[in-house]
């Protein structure tokens, strides 16, 4: 819902990081898999009940997705880097919840699992419309220097990471935030088969 106006400023404050990567001769790809990599740091950290320190490589990942798409566009954009940073991102995204079901199985599995039924949705409602505007050629406003189609939502990758920063925080309200945000993700698939039933029409 709000990833479109903290763009700009996100571009602003990792402009200088980007930078120093490239002057180092880092590629955009070594990001990407470097966020991803020190992101699943926070799996066993969250199933062992270290919620604080799981936050802290949570938010590492994210800056490290913000830097990948910086440095690819102060040197090259490829469609393996959009590739490998939207599959990767959503892998993470699915794990974080998984991750609250094994640290409390009794208390967070059933909402793990319904938070997750809810990802799906989301996710697949968002990569089908993608596929769909590249074929026909459609491009997003709101996310023109995304590799692929940007359809938007109540539910973007902002609201996800507050959910995570929260839900870190409170482990004890996990099940109460994930069946609340896994709501607000249904109301966002909903919103996309819409978007996608009157745009895509012949």
């Amino acid at each position: 819902m709000i990833d479109a106006h903290l763009l700009p400023l996100q571009h602003k404050l990792l402009h200088p990081i980007a930078t120093l990567f490239i002057s180092l001769g880092i590629r955009a790809d070594q990001v990407t898999i470097a966020g991803f990599l020190i992101g699943l740091v926070a799996l066993p950290l969250i199933a062992t009940e270290h919620y604080l320190w799981a936050l802290v490589f949570i938010l590492i990942n994210r800056v490290f997705d913000g830097i990948d798409g910086q440095v690819a566009r102060l040197t090259q954009t490829t469609d393996r880097g959009a590739f490998l940073d939207i599959a990767l991102d959503f892998v993470f995204y699915a794990l974080i919840p998984l991750a609250f079901a094994f640290a409390n199985s009794t208390e967070n599995a059933l909402a793990s699992a319904t938070l997750l039924a809810a990802f799906i949705g989301t996710g697949s409602s968002f990569l089908a419309f993608s596929l769909m505007a590249e074929k026909r050629k459609l491009t997003s406003q709101n996310f023109s220097s995304k590799g692929i189609y940007y359809l938007g939502g109540l539910t973007e990758g902002a609201e996800t990471i507050a959910l995570f920063v929260i839900v870190c925080l409170w482990p004890n309200l996990f099940s109460t935030f994930a069946y609340i945000f896994a709501c607000a993700c249904t109301l966002t698939t909903l919103s996309r088969w819409l978007q996608g039933w009157r745009m895509l029409a012949d």
